[in-house]
């Protein structure tokens, strides 16, 4: 690119954020003071440079990825259940634990399967914390002893695994018997298209570590954002701003932010074009004002981080093809799902860190 061309999209690009601010997208009322999501840094750790506490040691996620996928190929081998789906369902609990801080308390071990007291000792067991095989089966409860040692600890992997699977066993290891078994154990028509988006990834790319973000535009790319989440929308009643607008020229390169699903594609009155992923941290990213997509995507797609979805445009705000209301930008924007209900949180803490680790990669 030469001078003069670099110049003139700095200019286009600060002409844009300065006329962004006082155009429909948002009002003149300040940005809302507002917390960051308080469960990020549970997703910042699960990458392959971190670290993480198993028990009583802190172990590199990349040690951890292998064990964990030992125990489940293991569980796997005994269950005839595919890791894929174990795996898959480990994922779903964890992110359900780290969404409900307050109702569900981490694992130690490296296996995120949750049960409460009473699930796992049984409803009228006078003692909660009951490892005992015989008077966890007397009282309804549903821990098992997967390790052989004679007693059902919540604490113990293989014991974890071995309860959700014989709960799965009840009705058979097909992948439509494993969808019954998953519909009838989670009651929840959410937690299975999770779980199943789940060991769609695993399936294709066949490891756990699929943690790695990138920004949303390319690193060459002449862009400017700011926090602008929670401030007052002025175009289609009163709302707030859930996420972070990325001003760049009229058809820059949109990317995946992550590993995930396509799970929305087409259009939205608000957002225009827009696209939507699931990660395996159980997040929707969402993508809106996109000029267009690429056309090899569709909706059930398998996606992965800096992979190009679409181009920067300024779809939306009226009926399908409206165009030009507002300078061209990206609204991204982050949602969390507790396996009942979803709301959005601040992208912009993640998008500055998914920066930065796009500048440390290409060093």
């Amino acid at each position: 690119m030469n001078i003069a061309r670099w110049l003139k999209l700095c200019i286009v690009a600060s002409i844009s954020l300065v006329l962004a601010i006082q155009s429909p997208i948002y009002t003149a009322s300040a940005t809302r003071e507002v917390a960051d999501d308080p469960v990020q840094s549970a997703e910042s750790a699960e990458s392959a440079e971190s670290t993480e506490s198993v028990g009583a040691e802190v172990k590199p996620m990349a040690a951890i990825y292998a064990e964990r996928r030992a125990l489940l190929e293991q569980a796997s081998q005994a269950t005839g259940i595919p890791w894929t789906t174990l795996a898959a369902i480990d994922q779903y609990e964890r992110s359900i634990t780290v969404a409900n801080p307050k109702k569900r308390t981490p694992s130690k071990g490296l296996i995120g399967i949750y049960y409460s007291d009473q699930e796992w000792a049984g409803m009228l067991n006078p003692n909660p914390q009951d490892t005992d095989i015989r008077s966890i089966a007397i009282f309804g409860g549903k821990g098992r002893d997967g390790s052989g040692d004679g007693v059902a600890d919540r604490g113990n992997d293989l014991d974890l695994l071995s309860t959700m699977a014989s709960r799965l066993l009840g009705v058979g290891t097909s992948p439509d018997k494993l969808r019954k078994a998953l519909s009838s154990y989670y009651r929840n028509a959410r937690a299975v298209e999770r779980i199943e988006q789940f060991i769609k990834l695993y399936e294709n790319f066949d490891r756990l570590d699929l943690h790695e973000h990138a920004f949303p535009l390319p690193r060459r790319s002449i862009y400017s954002y700011r926090s602008t989440w929670g401030a007052n929308r002025s175009w289609g009643g009163a709302r707030m701003h859930e996420g972070t607008d990325l001003f760049a020229g009229h058809g820059s390169p949109v990317r995946s932010t992550c590993y995930g699903i396509v799970e929305v594609k087409g259009w939205n009155n608000y957002g225009g074009w827009r696209i939507g992923l699931r990660d395996l941290n159980n997040v929707y990213h969402y993508y809106a004002h996109l000029s267009g997509y690429d056309k090899s995507i569709k909706q059930g797609d398998i996606v992965q981080p800096g992979q190009v979805l679409g181009w920067v445009g300024s779809s939306g705000y009226g009926k399908p093809g409206t165009q030009g209301k507002f300078p061209p930008h990206l609204h991204f924007g982050l949602y969390r799902d507790n396996g009942k209900t979803e709301w959005s949180f601040d992208p912009y803490p993640s998008l500055r860190r998914w920066e930065q680790e796009d500048r440390q990669r290409s060093k």
